[in-house]
């Protein structure tokens, strides 16, 4: 059988098939599995790439029936059973699991995909730190095209990645001035944070929304509600209203959209946002040996709610264990079950010694309170012994004081100095 894709729902539906009497085949263009909730950390130079990234081959070198295929998927053909790739080779499966998760969503704003930084690949999160760092520099040394040495970043998109996006972002400018020395000015440099609607963190409670507003602002965050953006150019964002902001650099954190994946391409209906519409064990209607979890589906949260689940981490952990699940009972003749979510909550962090935490029962934790659950959450999802003590040691410092991180502009060609 094969799987496609080495996120969460990739990893999650693999582990739970090794036990299984099949030969699984992971499939992803990288080598690596990338943990996403702190690319934004990555981005803003908290922590090195390979903190949170591991190699697939690593995590299943001890499992016989497992093999690592590097390489693109780019079609598939549920009448031969196949899977094609890019080097023009294909492989036959006769279970499969598309977990191939979703890309940024620009969602027809014009200038975006030329002009804004998204933030969903290790390879986004580079390329950000970069920009940023990069027009940092260049503020100190040419002040006058900086409004006198004052950046401003401008992110889009209230949701948990824009929130945490913009509360780094704004650390960061105050490390940069007071450990780097860069000649920028602290008091007029701003971070803007834009969000369509009326409030920070849709997905949480009003409560924990409410708390990541305040605390942005009371850090010096720019927040602006009820404000969409109408376009993106190089020198900023155009706004619905028809005014200018001038940019340093554009962040989106605006959503992701399925449209223009792999799984995009199945032959079956597709939701909102291009999500494959699902049965309700998790495949795909008239294939049952066909699984779609993960960002890449419309999983629903159960019978008795069938809407789709957010596009977070543990739906993609529990879809893919699902989906693992009924090929194990597919196996063994036995019929499928319907796949039901276990919601466990939702988690960000605004910044350091602040993050809001909305468990499943119980009070919201914010605070510094809440930056401890997140942190203990995010170790324990955290793929590999290393990376887990690596990232325990950077985030406890940073709590005490924060030091000299890993602030490199790394380009990918050496220029003459």
């Amino acid at each position: 059988m094969v799987v496609i894709g080495a996120g969460f729902a990739g990893l999650s539906a693999t582990r739970h098939l090794r036990d299984q009497p099949v030969t699984v085949t992971i499939v992803d263009h990288h080598n690596f599995h990338t943990f996403q909730p702190l690319l934004y950390q990555v981005a803003t130079a908290g922590l090195d790439p390979a903190d949170v990234a591991y190699p697939v081959r690593t995590i299943f070198g001890r499992e016989p029936n497992v093999v690592f295929r590097h390489g693109r998927a780019l079609s598939v053909d549920v009448d031969t059973r196949q899977v094609g790739l890019a080097d023009g080779t294909a492989l036959d499966y006769d279970r499969l699991v598309v977990a191939t998760g979703a890309t940024t969503g620009f969602f027809s704003v014009p200038g975006a995909p030329q002009h804004a930084l998204p933030l969903y690949t290790l390879a986004d999160a580079r390329r950000l730190r970069n920009n940023v760092l990069g027009c940092l520099e260049t503020a100190d040394a040419h002040p006058e095209d900086f409004d006198g040495g004052a950046p401003t970043f401008v992110v889009v998109g209230g949701g948990a990645s824009g929130v945490e996006m913009s509360g780094a972002l704004l650390e960061l400018l105050d490390v940069s001035v007071r450990r780097d020395r860069l000649r920028i000015d602290p008091e007029r440099s701003k971070v803007v944070l834009l969000e369509a609607g009326d409030r920070l963190l849709p997905g949480f409670k009003h409560e924990a929304g409410r708390y990541a507003e305040e605390t942005l602002r009371s850090r010096g965050v720019v927040v602006r509600l009820r404000t969409p953006v109408a376009e993106v150019t190089g020198e900023g964002v155009r706004l619905g209203d028809g005014t200018w902001l001038r940019a340093a650099a554009v962040i989106w954190a605006g959503g992701v959209t399925v449209d223009g994946t792999l799984a995009a391409s199945l032959p079956t209906a597709h939701g909102r946002g291009g999500r494959v519409t699902l049965e309700p064990d998790l495949s795909l209607a008239d294939h049952p040996e066909v699984f779609v979890v993960g960002d890449a589906g419309a999983v629903p949260w159960g019978p008795a709610r069938p809407e789709a689940c957010p596009q977070v981490a543990q739906v993609a952990i529990q879809s893919g264990r699902h989906a693992a699940l009924q090929i194990a009972r597919q196996l063994q003749g036995r019929p499928t079950t319907p796949f039901n979510y276990h919601d466990k909550g939702l988690m960000a962090t605004i910044g350091r010694h602040a993050a809001v935490a909305q468990l499943r029962r119980g009070p919201i934790l914010r605070g510094t309170l809440g930056w401890l659950a997140w942190l203990g959450l995010h170790l324990v999802y955290l793929v590999g012994f290393r990376n887990r003590v690596v990232v325990l040691v950077n985030w406890w410092w940073r709590y005490l004081d924060w030091p000299s991180g890993p602030r490199l502009i790394v380009a990918d060609v050496d220029a003459e100095p």
